[in-house]
């Protein structure tokens, strides 16, 4: 392992209090432009459904969109909630994706809802089979996407006549699959099928060393991958001071604990709105807790902790979500203090 991991990006598309989805994705944008310029090695977006503050809802139009805009900096999701939808689409739209941009297209692929029990019904009933269905067939989806956008295809009967169905007519490659979770199930899947695997340390923040020994102990070779491969996910904002970095956190910190106590949702309020919250003492403590699992200070303590959580999880690459929160009167179409996250993270 080298002394500093090499960096990539996750980002969820945040819509602030003073933005538009129009904005946030100009602001989106802006910030592959920037990571790809900047030498990360991976921008992926995740899909999140029906959420006032997440404009992440489409992984492979906002993959197309970020490849389009960047020039080498690999582009991919983290990840499509594969039970969503059906895994011919998935195997079509990544695998077209791959056609257009070669070598560069990731596919991180999770079980996870990503919604509200009513939105997850909506979309899962397109997709032809009720929820708890959909995520018990987990593994066969994946089977079933990895098969399809392979350059042979895949062989299906149908009254006894067999077909042959591929994403794509002619590929010329496919996407590098991932495996994403929160738990040891897709440890356990990802080692199977001899997958690359990320477990969700930026949002669990717990067992994170368990799932990674699970995955690397049991992990079995396959013609995808001949060795356990894995990386970091960790929340960070960085800026010139400490104390700046902790401000611009806020906003996200108090997303989250609305999300974990059932609070209602709304945009992502901005720093100075943020600082105006008079929180009871059991909920500063838990927002101390969450803050203690993000990277948040200036450009040396962030990198120095970086370094000391990719040592201690053994992998050579972390993944930040850059969650920094924007003051009153930034241009909406942009998210400078996300943009400086990246510009001193990278040193």
């Amino acid at each position: 392992m080298t002394d500093f991991p090499r960096l990539s990006v996750l980002d969820l598309v945040p819509v602030r209090s003073d933005q538009t989805s129009s904005d946030a994705l100009a602001a989106m944008r802006e910030l592959a432009r920037a990571a790809d310029s900047l030498g990360y090695h991976r921008y992926w977006v995740a899909e999140h459904h029906n959420m006032p503050a997440v404009a992440s809802t489409n992984p492979p139009v906002l993959i197309a969109m970020i490849a389009a805009a960047t020039e080498r900096i690999r582009v991919g999701s983290g990840g499509i909630m594969l039970p969503n939808h059906a895994p011919l689409v998935v195997a079509e739209q990544l695998a077209l994706l791959e056609a257009a941009h070669p070598g560069r297209i990731d596919l991180g692929l999770g079980r996870a809802p990503g919604t509200d029990p009513v939105t997850s019904f909506a979309l899962r009933h397109g997709a032809g089979g009720v929820s708890e269905d959909a995520v018990s067939r987990f593994p066969e989806y994946v089977d079933n996407v990895l098969t399809m956008m392979a350059p042979e295809g895949a062989q299906i009967s149908v009254r006894g006549n067999q077909s042959v169905l591929r994403a794509t007519p002619v590929a010329g490659g496919v996407p590098q699959v991932w495996l994403l979770g929160s738990s040891d199930y897709s440890a356990r899947l990802a080692a199977s099928r001899g997958l690359p695997y990320v477990f969700a340390h930026h949002f669990s923040g717990s067992g994170t060393a368990e799932a990674l020994e699970l995955y690397r102990s049991t992990f079995q070779p396959s013609e995808h991958l001949d060795a356990p491969r894995t990386f970091l996910t960790v929340n960070a904002s960085v800026a010139e001071s400490a104390e700046e970095a902790r401000r611009r956190a806020l906003p996200q910190l108090q997303m989250m604990l609305a999300l974990r106590t059932g609070q209602p949702l709304g945009p992502q309020v901005l720093v100075e709105e943020a600082e105006k919250v008079d929180a009871p003492p059991a909920q500063v403590e838990l927002l101390d807790k969450m803050a203690a699992r993000y990277v948040i200070g200036d450009a040396g303590q962030a990198r120095a902790r970086v370094a000391e959580l990719a040592a201690s999880y053994g992998v050579d690459e972390v993944m930040v979500v850059p969650i920094a929160g924007a003051h009153v009167g930034t241009e909406p179409h942009s998210a400078p203090a996300r943009l400086e996250t990246l510009q001193l993270l990278a040193g």
